[in-house]
């Protein structure tokens, strides 16, 4: 998920006795000039009911247990990211028992095994591999049935393979240290051991666990949102050492092992299916880098919160983000990218190239608040574009976008695609002209012409946003609801909304 979709706006606070009615109903269009703010929803449509049935749909009676429970083992328990983990270990086990029961429990086997999960694992992350994902699975028409374009929509889960393969992969390298360790004692006690294992290998093989336990240490869940940048430094550094010594250490054992069958090294190594697999890995890291390039960016500095980056080194499409950072070889962030289609002209910013775009930057950590306070005019960036959470949209006919404070960014990729669904835009932030500027507004207006934006310094506080979600999505017959705001909020939306029968879908923290 990129960066900037990261917010703290719109926790539920604020009761629905504070809400005034909207002065448009969804037949007007707003002004040209300005966005009419909302200050809170009762009849967002039409204004046909009372403000009483929002508050009973707010005080509806609360689910049994039992249907809290079944709820919860639905959505959360074994979600699709869940469901992909456990297909990929449960997967190696048939293979570990596979093995056991053919009697091939060979150091070869368990190399390979351990070398097959580490290739996925990888290309999973791979730019190329994730926009391959998407693009295929996203491939479904939207005249297919609901039922099926929903499942395809849930191709941003896939988080879940590069998850259950970095386990495997530490479960299956356990036991190739113990067989390792036991053969290299066993060859130690005068007995007859089936490979010769040098004492180098051995040593590799103790490094590189160690390595993998910090790696899968780092990756917790808590630790990498609390510490995000030193948990990005651990995962890239720590991957690419084990890497490279696991090259080292097949490299020794080939060597040890091809005197037994008389065979030159590289006679051994071309029929080590391991060797090749670790070939697409080193491929699959290094590929990013040779498009490594340094961009000018145009800055365009909204408020002491936000900036807006302009770049025009290539062109942006629906649901697609971009890596930056100030220096190559240390943090990297995403940042969700929108084409700049606005017919206002900034006259501070120099002419762009046509097809330029942007994206939002808000303050989030120590990175992003150094873009705005010193805003950069060149920044590195790696790889090709990335398609992200958002592209999956594109197979609903009619959304309802909903998002909070500086998640609008990624709200604006789906400006890329002129095919884009049908939308309505249920924003909640704080000063939105003063914060975001009259630019964002106006690209804000081109998702919808009237979107209903909530300005928490007008409300006196954060509103509920459910209600007014559950009765646009009815009056929209939206087809599905797309929430981005800070990771909390979003879990809570999505969960509330499909347990209310509505398909709800957002970022997750692996997305």
């Amino acid at each position: 998920m990129p960066e900037n979709s990261t917010t703290n706006e719109g926790s539920p606070k604020l009761s629905l006795e504070k809400a005034r009615r909207g002065n448009m109903s969804v037949g007007e269009k707003a002004p040209q000039a300005t966005i009419r703010t909302r200050m809170m929803i009762a009849g967002i449509e039409h204004c046909n009911n009372s403000i009483d049935d929002l508050e009973a749909q707010k005080t509806t009676k609360r689910p049994s247990r039992l249907s809290a429970c079944l709820n919860f083992l639905r959505y959360t328990a074994f979600n699709v990211y869940r469901k992909l983990f456990s297909l990929v270990f449960i997967s190696n086990l048939a293979v570990f028992i596979a093995i056991m029961v053919t009697d091939q429990s060979s150091l070869l086997a368990f190399v390979d095994a351990v070398a097959a999960n580490l290739t996925v694992c990888g290309l999973a992350r791979q730019p190329l591999v994730v926009n391959a994902i998407y693009l295929v699975v996203c491939a479904v028409p939207r005249s297919a049935p609901l039922r099926l374009r929903r499942m395809a929509a849930k191709a941003f889960h896939f988080g879940g393979v590069h998850s259950g393969c970095g386990v495997a992969s530490f479960v299956w390298y356990v036991g190739l240290v113990a067989l390792i360790s036991i053969n290299y004692w066993f060859q130690g006690h005068g007995g007859e051991a089936k490979v010769t294992i040098s004492t180098a290998v051995v040593v590799l093989a103790y490094i590189i666990l160690l390595l993998l336990v910090f790696i899968i240490t780092a990756a917790y869940p808590t630790f990498r949102m609390k510490h995000h940048d030193a948990f990005e430094l651990i995962q890239r550094f720590s991957a690419w050492t084990v890497v490279a010594l696991f090259l080292a250490l097949l490299l020794i054992f080939a060597n040890d092992a091809r005197q037994t069958e008389h065979l030159s090294l590289g006679q051994y190594l071309i029929r080590l299916p391991a060797f090749w697999m670790l070939l697409v890995v080193i491929a699959a890291i290094v590929h990013p880098y040779l498009l490594l390039r340094r961009i000018k960016v145009q800055p365009e500095k909204l408020s002491r919160h936000a900036i807006r980056l302009h770049m025009d080194h290539t062109r942006t499409g629906f649901g697609l983000g971009i890596q930056l950072a100030r220096n190559p070889l240390r943090d990297w962030h995403s940042f969700a990218t929108f084409p700049d289609c606005t017919t206002e002209k900034d006259p501070n910013l120099l002419d762009l190239q046509p097809g330029s775009f942007s994206c939002l930057v808000s303050k989030a950590g120590d990175w992003t608040s150094d873009a705005i306070e010193r805003p950069p005019q060149y920044l590195w960036k790696r790889g090709v574009l990335v398609h992200g959470f958002a592209y999956v949209m594109r197979v609903f006919e009619r959304i309802i976008v909903v998002t909070t404070g500086s998640g609008i960014g990624p709200c604006l990729s789906f400006l890329g695609d002129e095919k884009r669904p049908a939308m309505r835009v249920v924003w909640q932030t704080r000063s939105p002209v003063k914060t975001y500027g009259q630019g964002i507004i106006n690209l804000v207006k081109q998702m919808d012409p009237d979107p209903l934006v909530m300005d928490t310094d007008q409300t006196g506080g954060r509103a509920d946003m459910l209600p007014v979600i559950e009765r646009l999505a009815k009056e929209f017959r939206a087809e599905a609801v797309c929430v981005i705001s800070n990771p909390k909020l979003t879990k809570q939306l999505v969960y509330a909304l499909e347990t209310k029968g509505l398909v709800a879908m957002g970022p997750i923290f692996d997305s």
